[in-house]
């Protein structure tokens, strides 16, 4: 019997690290004497996918300091700090709703996995999902690939396939693999940017039932 599937993005969707990043990315500005982002809106309107395009887009000039260093860079003050961080509110709610309505919960994310799953330990999540997935190194470039691969082998046992993100990369990954989007605007993207991309925005994650159901 087929299965409807959600797949749930992480950073800024149920994780709440956005103020985090921001302070991640404002050292690193701070290293390069480069002007910081005065706020967490200033961040929203900025952050974008691939993120190479978002370092650039604050000022990084890769020829003074390449990306691959200013990635690493980031992880080392992010990663230890991402420990603390809390869930949004609602996200255990949410989670056992769509549990004990039968729902396969997958999770999909542009983090390298091994940081991914040391992040997951600090919660009592891991039991609600049916596969994480994460990247194999620390760039986040895409989740195209990897949404797609994943629909492709696992098609067949999938019902109506939902991805819940917050960044407009997130509805390119829905479109990539012929699935439905839902954008959350309390993460990592401006909901200006959210909206104008055209995806469904709702504003928190316990809006989602209302749209999301049987």
């Amino acid at each position: 019997m087929k299965k409807n599937t959600i797949i749930w993005d992480w950073n800024g969707t149920l994780l709440d690290d956005v103020d985090l990043c921001v302070a991640a990315i404002n050292s690193l500005l701070a290293n390069a004497s480069l002007p910081l982002l005065k706020d967490k809106a200033e961040y929203q309107r900025v952050f974008q996918f691939p993120i190479y395009a978002y370092y650039e887009a604050v000022g990084f000039d890769f020829s003074k300091r390449p990306f691959d260093e200013l990635a690493k860079d980031y992880m080392d003050y992010y990663q230890p700090r991402s420990l603390s961080c809390s869930l949004h509110e609602h996200v255990l709610d949410t989670l056992t709703y769509y549990r004990d309505q039968g729902y396969d919960q997958v999770l999909l994310s542009a983090s390298r996995k091994d940081l991914l799953l040391e992040q997951l330990q600090q919660y009592s999540i891991m039991p609600f999902f049916k596969d994480i997935l994460g990247l194999d190194d620390i760039y986040a470039k895409s989740k195209i690939a990897l949404a797609q691969n994943y629909i492709a082998k696992k098609g067949d046992h999938m019902g109506d396939v939902w991805f819940i993100g917050d960044s407009v990369h997130d509805y390119e990954v829905a479109k990539s693999a012929n699935a439905r989007c839902v954008l959350i605007a309390n993460g990592h993207e401006h909901k200006d940017k959210l909206l104008a991309c055209g995806a469904t925005v709702i504003d928190r994650i316990e809006e989602l039932p209302k749209l999301v159901h049987h």
